[in-house]
């Protein structure tokens, strides 16, 4: 069977996929990419909602999606944090964050994942080429270019090949790239909740010995929960019915937002830590979860992914617009020198964060509130920590300034 040829194949059409094609074929005139996902390509039947940073907002915006995703999304104006103990009756408020990251500019978005897929899968439409269902089952790096071997016997090649398909990725595990990777023995809890109160676009986080309890804004009297459970007691959850849960949801909540109903099935996911030793192969660059998977204590999963795509992006159109190869081991090592350092150091956040709060130690907790309330008083560190947050950075990628590459 001949071979079809390509500029850039991406292996992964989920949002993070999605967005590096959208951005290299609105960059680069005449650049060829082709998709390859194991099902058919449509928006995904996901109740849920992700938190997009401010940073990362920049570049749908820098896209020109954001418009049709703000629709339906909601910002997050506030939060505020809370620390208690197993038993605890109170929950004494020890952090909030207030304002925005600039005028007008709130430091996150929550955006339902079917709506930013939908916008996604429009704007690439017909301008890329969509290989799907197809199942991967071979991958080859030659001097100038690599090969992808599919289940039907077709062979795809291209310069550059990208692995955006997920935590267990097949191709990252065709290339023989080892991962660190720690499991939490927590599962993350994630339903949508309808609420008597408005949230006024309020975070809450509730730190818990069993790890942290989130309720993120959605339009109108709704929030997105995302807990931790160990994994021992997270089938009991699992198996109630939507009263029984609202109830014990309204035991951590207490009265913030007053009565609740459940809207959605909860789903139950495991939690680990997992960074791919290398964030590129020959002719191969890993993104996303294929390259790196972080606890959710801090909302940061689908915005790494997306900060690699302004990263890999960035440094792939600039090889083409020289004339370079845009596949060789140059151009990879700045994307993955470029993504190196953010990537771990929020995978330490993370894994800090958890094992810090994630416990009911008398002096642990003690010295934890003590700092937060030290936080909570010193304006610059407060305002550092939500730009952190935010993703927003003075240099980067151009694409999380909202620039065009």
């Amino acid at each position: 069977m001949s071979e079809q040829a390509y500029d850039v194949l991406i292996v992964g059409g989920g949002p993070v996929g999605l967005t590096l094609a959208l951005a290299l074929v609105q960059s680069a005139s005449g650049i060829h990419v082709g998709l390859v996902d194991r099902r058919p390509l449509s928006v995904p039947r996901d109740a849920r909602a992700s938190a997009i940073a401010a940073g990362v907002r920049r570049v749908f915006e820098a896209l020109g999606v954001w418009p049709a995703m703000a629709e339906a999304a909601q910002p997050i104006t506030a939060m505020r944090i809370t620390d208690s103990g197993q038993g605890d009756i109170s929950r004494p408020l020890f952090l909030t964050f207030d304002g925005d990251i600039a005028p007008g500019e709130a430091f996150a978005h929550m955006v339902p994942n079917s709506v930013s897929g939908q916008v996604l899968l429009d704007a690439v439409g017909d301008r890329i080429s969509v290989i799907a269902p197809a199942i991967v089952t071979g991958y080859a790096a030659e001097a100038g270019a690599a090969r992808l071997m599919l289940e039907d016997g077709r062979v795809l090649t291209a310069p550059l090949l990208v692995a955006a398909d997920g935590g267990q990725s097949a191709l990252r595990g065709m290339t023989g790239i080892d991962v660190i990777a720690h499991d939490y023995g927590q599962t993350g809890l994630v339903t949508t909740i309808g609420h008597e109160l408005p949230h006024d676009g309020v975070a809450y986080e509730h730190f818990r010995p069993a790890g942290p309890f989130a309720s993120l804004p959605l339009p109108g009297n709704r929030s997105s929960l995302v807990w931790t459970e160990s994994s021992a007691a997270a089938p009991r959850f699992l198996a109630m019915e939507s009263g029984e849960l609202a109830g014990e949801i309204e035991a951590v909540m207490g009265s913030t937002l007053g009565a609740v109903t459940v809207e959605e099935k909860l789903m139950g996911f495991p939690l680990r830590l997992q960074i791919a030793r290398d964030f590129v192969a020959p002719r191969l660059a890993l993104v996303g979860d294929a390259a790196h998977v972080v606890h959710p204590i801090a909302g940061q999963g689908l915005n790494l992914g997306l900060k690699d795509v302004a990263a890999l992006a960035e440094v792939v159109i600039e090889a083409t617009r020289l004339g370079l190869d845009h596949g060789s081991d140059d151009v990879l090592s700045r994307y993955q020198s470029w993504r190196r350092l953010d990537t771990s150091s929020m995978a330490v956040m993370t894994d800090g964060l958890n094992r810090l709060f994630s416990n009911d130690i008398a002096p642990v907790r003690a010295l934890r509130d003590f700092g937060l309330g030290l936080v909570d008083r010193a304006g610059p560190i407060k305002s550092a920590l939500i730009r952190t947050a935010s993703g927003v950075a003075p240099s980067g990628p151009r694409l999380l300034s909202g620039l065009p590459i």
